[in-house]
């Protein structure tokens, strides 16, 4: 009786947790390079009480269910859609860009909005600046990013110059990045990042002017939603189910 309350209940969790993700899901479905998280359920299987795998025959058995594996991101490339704004950034393919963070962290993006610093460099719109270490001359009329990543600036003067390339970094585990706030992203330990030129290496291109749109396509999360609620309903019911047998088996010892 009892092995229906556990299985029951991890299914609720589990449950639980994939509808948080789908609904983180669909709160970011505006977002810039939002990357969505898609739940995976997996089997629990029931250990005996000594923490051994399997059922021998009359040992306690600690029972299983289904869990929810952590949040994996899928890297799925997003729209590209322009906004007309030169500052605005994003990334057509699979590269990331390299950020100096608080601490000389190492942060990684997507794109989004530039500006330049306090310390003249190009930076993020939080101020992160990029790894490229590109110095904007303060007389800059116009910049421009090719899609190769190169920076050019026009100077008050008249002058065009380059000041700078950005460049990509790629990774074989998309899933060793830990998502962090305001779009950006960490590598995790162990994960190990390659350097690639823009246009090379299946990084990917630059496309100034644009903005790269969540990769969450709606419709689909709203179904995936609803399934997990009907299993949710489902599970409660076997939960119910249980508690009234068991109801049924205190009144008959009475």
């Amino acid at each position: 009786m009892n092995g229906a309350f556990e299985v029951g209940a991890a299914a609720l969790r589990a449950e639980q947790r994939a509808l948080e993700m789908h609904a983180n899901n669909i709160a970011n479905v505006n977002t810039p390079s939002f990357k969505r998280t898609d739940p995976r359920f997996a089997e629990v299987l029931a250990r005996n009480a000594d923490g051994t795998d399997g059922a021998a025959p009359d040992t306690p058995v600690a029972f299983g269910g289904v869990r929810v594996v952590p949040g994996e991101m899928l890297f799925t490339q997003g729209e590209l859609r322009s906004s007309g704004n030169p500052l605005d950034l994003a990334i057509s393919g699979r590269g990331m860009i390299e950020l100096m963070g608080p601490g000389g962290t190492n942060l990684l993006w997507r794109g989004g909005r530039l500006r330049v610093n306090d310390d003249g460099l190009l930076a993020t719109a939080d101020g992160n600046a990029l790894r490229a270490g590109v110095i904007v001359p303060s007389d800059t009329e116009e910049l421009a990013i090719g899609a190769d990543g190169v920076v050019t600036a026009k100077t008050s003067s008249g002058e065009t110059v380059e000041i700078g390339q950005i460049g990509l970094v790629t990774t074989d585990n998309e899933f060793g990045l830990e998502r962090l706030d305001n779009g950006f992203y960490q590598a995790l330990d162990g994960t190990r990042l390659s350097d690639a030129r823009p246009g090379e290496d299946g990084a990917g291109t630059l496309a100034q002017g644009s903005v790269e749109q969540s990769n969450v396509e709606l419709t689909a999360e709203m179904v995936s939603m609803m399934m997990v609620q009907r299993a949710f309903a489902a599970d409660a019911q076997i939960v119910q189910a249980a508690d009234q047998l068991a109801s049924i088996t205190n009144s008959l010892k009475r």
